[in-house]
């Protein structure tokens, strides 16, 4: 089959397009640098010809609402023209665990309404809700730096690695369309502060990491079952100890 995932030059869409690959579909990676800019629209109808499956796993380059908002649906309506226009069967969305949850986010609102926009479409679709990636953690410290210290609010957490987010979105591109939305996240679940004190001190970095109950996650207030999915989601495999151990990669000093 042809596999159009838009994105797909990134952290999970490059992984996406190999493990399809693997399987002897033709993956194509349309981004900006393929020539494809879902913002202008080029090359959008031309990389559709013939296409069966899209997964859209991009992101906006920006958290400021507006960018976001402007991103998303833009982005989200030249698709949908460009889907239709070529007869494909079935768009798979990447997305965050509680987006309906995060809420006070301007980023979170154009989340929520990237995903209103794929419901209301006409072509078949499929939200996948990840939690955090591993590959994030740096990020996520770096964002809660407050006076020197990192400050975590110490809600329930379940991170997991890019490559088992790549897995669950081939396995849900491959199968029918579900019309609704399924949730992935990793094998264990830990406080927000857990994960990231431990890749910070993998990384030697002396910054503190503290448990703060008051502090937000990123600028917003978040309950203990904010982050978290619900029963029944698909968990990867990749624990945390062996993404340290082995696929972790410490900034360069």
């Amino acid at each position: 089959m042809k596999i159009v995932v838009i994105g797909g030059t990134g952290l999970i869409g490059s992984k996406v397009v190999d493990l399809l690959k693997q399987q002897n579909h033709d993956a194509i990676a349309a981004a900006p640098s393929t020539g494809v800019d879902t913002i202008t629209g080029e090359g959008l109808a031309d990389v559709m010809v013939g296409t069966d499956i899209v997964v859209d796993v991009s992101n906006s380059p920006s958290f400021e609402e507006k960018a976001a908002t402007d991103f998303f649906w833009t982005a989200g309506k030249n698709i949908t023209a460009a889907e239709v226009a070529a007869g494909v069967r079935h768009h798979i969305a990447l997305s965050v665990v509680g987006t309906d949850r995060l809420q006070d986010s301007g980023y979170f609102r154009a989340k929520l309404l990237q995903e209103r926009h794929i419901k209301s479409a006409p072509i078949p679709y499929t939200l996948v809700h990840a939690t955090q990636f591993f590959e994030f953690l740096r990020a996520i410290a770096q964002f809660s730096v407050i006076d020197g210290a990192v400050r975590l609010p110490p809600v329930q957490f379940q991170p997991m690695a890019a490559q088992d987010v790549a897995r669950a979105i081939v396995d849900v591109a491959l199968a029918a369309p579900l019309q609704g939305t399924i949730e992935v996240a990793g094998p264990e679940i830990f406080t927000l502060d857990e994960p990231v004190r431990r890749v910070l001190a993998l990384d030697g970095d002396p910054r503190a990491v503290i448990a703060d109950p008051a502090a937000p996650y990123f600028g917003i207030a978040v309950s203990d079952r904010s982050l978290a999915p619900d029963a029944g989601a698909r968990l990867g495999t990749t624990s945390l100890d062996w993404w340290l151990a082995n696929a972790s990669t410490p900034p360069a000093r």
